[in-house]
């Protein structure tokens, strides 16, 4: 299921069909019942959930004839998994690449879009969505002035959620279905709930319509969206930490994309999350399935670990054979230089074993460590600082 058992014409080949985990840890440190599964996307060849769209926006685009080998130049506002499907994309087909992104936006994804031949435009952060300032704004702006320029439009381009219900959905219902229930894992043989993030949107919609329409009409879809965002549904859940910023990156907006459905018979339910109870849920799936996820898929563990934690969950997580998908976009790679991570993975509390060493070594404690307040500072210096005249070196590497 996660990968082609044939030679592949290109990595557009190996877009997509990924695997779906157990997560049978979470589920016992949880005391679930019911089977909790994820979605790895991080597996497929442009490393998120986002290639898939990227992949279909751009081939259907050729076949409309809206692309032009050799003249277009392809133009994307994103949080910068976009970005990277659509510059691998671009780098196989031959098109040129502008991608616009927030400063809060990783180097690391920069570094990625830079390695595969696009051009990057960083965009102040803060900017509202209809700023000219803004990500979007600024798209708009090289669109009309560079010749060949095409906003494909990951926000209201009917291919994002499409890309979602013509793969995503089918192989996570063919994953469930080819799985046989037994004694020892049984399975009810549907995809009884359903929890994934939502940034424009279009993952949750199309998964949710390519599982009610096909599969099971009752499956229960839950979108989580972290505070500080208003797409979840009611309106009224947004007003705690309304405006607030948020450190988590992909998902989450102060406008709503025309690919998200809000209509409660695509996504049933709504849930609100913080950065740290996400970031808490990506070492869950880091310490305990050996899963290096990125933020956002913290989100939509910790979201769906509340939901089963409800009144309207509860059910659902004491019921052998339930099976509950948790959709994880995309992995740590986009992350490593982030000081939420940095600080994760370098200032965990000391193991018995890490004692042990210490007493082996003989060894103190400040001997071992790594200055992580130091290393986060000199990895903002790169990204905050686009003029510095040897970027991308911060200032503390460049050469006496």
């Amino acid at each position: 299921m996660a990968h082609t058992s044939h030679i592949v014409d290109s990595a557009l080949g190996a877009v997509g069909h990924t695997p779906l985990v157990r997560l049978d840890r979470i589920a016992k440190h949880e005391g679930l019942q019911c089977n909790l599964l994820g979605k790895l996307e991080y597996t497929s060849a442009g490393g998120s959930v986002k290639d898939r769209i990227a992949k279909r926006m751009v081939e259907e685009a050729e076949k409309e004839g809206k692309l032009i080998p050799g003249y277009s130049v392809v133009i994307e506002p994103t949080s910068g998994n976009t970005g990277i499907g659509l510059a691998m994309a671009c780098a196989i087909k031959g098109y040129s690449v502008i991608i616009t992104m927030p400063n809060k936006m990783s180097l690391e994804k920069e570094a990625a879009l830079r390695a595969l031949g696009a051009e990057v435009v960083r965009t102040p952060t803060e900017a509202a969505w209809d700023s000219p300032e803004s990500h979007i704004g600024v798209a708009k702006r090289l669109q009309s002035e560079i010749p060949g320029g095409i906003i494909l439009d990951q926000y209201r381009n009917v291919n994002n959620p499409l890309a979602h219900e013509y793969t995503t959905g089918p192989e996570i219902v063919e994953a469930v279905v080819s799985t046989p229930s037994t004694e020892a894992r049984p399975s009810s043989g549907k995809v009884d709930v359903l929890v994934a993030g939502a940034g424009t949107g279009g993952t949750v919609t199309g998964i949710s319509r390519a599982i009610k329409k096909k599969h099971n009409k009752d499956c229960i879809v839950v979108g989580v969206d972290p505070k500080g965002s208003i797409l979840a549904f009611p309106d009224s859940l947004n007003t705690d930490g309304a405006g607030s910023q948020y450190v988590v990156e992909g998902i989450g907006y102060d406008f709503i994309p025309d690919v998200l459905s809000r209509d409660p018979a695509d996504v049933n339910e709504w849930l609100k999350t913080s950065d740290e109870e996400s970031f808490a849920a990506v070492r869950l799936l880091m310490r305990h399935e050996g899963l290096l996820v990125g933020g956002s898929s913290g989100s939509a563990l910790s979201g769906a670990l509340r939901w089963l934690r409800s009144d309207k969950g509860r059910a659902v997580a004491q019921t052998k054979g339930a099976n509950v998908v948790v959709l994880l976009p995309d992995g740590i790679r986009n992350y490593m230089s982030k000081p939420w991570f940095l600080k994760m993975a370098l200032e965990a509390e000391p193991s018995p074993l890490a004692q042990r060493i210490a007493d082996v070594l003989k060894t103190s404690k400040s001997d071992v460590q790594t200055n992580v307040d130091g290393l986060a500072d000199g990895i903002a210096a790169r990204t905050a600082a686009p003029d510095l005249e040897n970027r991308p070196d911060a200032k503390d590497e460049v050469s006496k």
